[in-house]
């Protein structure tokens, strides 16, 4: 079956008994081949939701192979069971936008996997408040949209800063911003904007270790663990939910410089996870918290 032809659906909805008979019964009676499937009942513990989580994998025939007609097909379940239903298709290729500011070793990265194929994406434009990896960016044919901020604190000129980049999101059709170390604070205006489609990552010292210099705070206390959160953007400040974490163990010989290389590693490899992750419809939200269907 062509690649075209190959769909991913997300579903959410209360759990309840029949919901995977239903979904996968209406995609056989259509003709469809299930390639995966992954499902997922939060019913368990204080915190739980309640709800039930859906990824499938699947080709359709060809008179099936839109979105507009899947998402037809599925009318009927979608209002016995009150889902949330998403179809995408694979054929479809994700637009990212890359935000960096001074450091960019994530950048680099998520570069790299994407040129050498690793990270099925297209990245249409790099973001920036400060110019250093605009000849990056050149190196690679990627356009780079230098938007300073002269003074970040500066709530109006950051909003207008910000709606430069909404307006870019718009124009490029960006399915997904990444904050690749973008050292700054996105105001709740553009949180919402971002809602859901919003990637940053931080250093998983936070919050015991804020402000300048992390690594070398944590060097100062003598930690054993260093590591990175990849999560989605919220207003609440490197508090969204979160879609992946790792850790390396370090020891008293490592200085503090050889801290900040680890840590900038677990960062890369945190980050590239969860870009990979969400372009692939592997990440439903539930709550304050995620599903990965890994």
């Amino acid at each position: 079956m062509a690649r075209e032809h190959e769909f991913v659906l997300t579903l959410s909805c209360r759990d309840t008994t029949g919901i995977v008979y239903a979904v996968s019964g209406l995609l056989y009676q259509a003709g469809c081949n299930i390639i995966d499937s992954q499902q997922f009942g939060d019913v368990d513990g204080e915190d739980a939701t309640g709800l039930f989580f859906m990824r499938v994998h699947f080709a359709a025939p060809p008179q099936l192979a839109d979105v507009p007609t899947l998402d037809k097909l599925f009318g009927h379940v979608r209002q016995q069971f009150a889902m949330q239903v998403r179809f995408q298709a694979l054929s479809e290729r994700a637009r990212v936008l890359l935000m960096v500011s001074k450091f960019g070793h994530c950048l680099n990265d998520l570069l790299f996997r994407w040129k050498s194929g690793q990270l099925p994406i297209d990245i249409p434009a790099i973001v920036s408040n400060h110019a250093d990896f605009q000849g990056l960016a050149d190196s690679y044919g990627i356009p780079f949209h230098h938007l300073p901020l002269a003074d970040g604190k500066d709530a109006a000129a950051k909003r207008v800063q910000e709606q430069q980049i909404e307006a870019l999101v718009e124009r490029e059709r960006i399915d997904l911003v990444v904050l690749a170390r973008y050292m700054q604070i996105l105001s709740p205006d553009f949180c919402r904007v971002l809602s859901g489609r919003a990637i940053n990552i931080h250093h998983s010292f936070l919050p015991s270790f804020k402000g300048a210099r992390p690594y070398a705070q944590a060097h100062a206390r003598g930690v054993k663990l260093i590591g990175a959160t990849a999560h989605y953007v919220t207003s609440d400040l490197d508090e969204g939910p979160i879609i992946e974490q790792d850790v390396a163990r370090v020891d008293h010989s490592l200085s503090s410089d050889d801290l900040t290389a680890v840590g900038r590693d677990v960062e890369c490899v945190v980050l590239a996870r969860a870009v990979r992750w969400h372009v692939e419809h592997r990440v439903l939200m539930n709550g304050h918290k995620t599903v990965v269907f890994r």
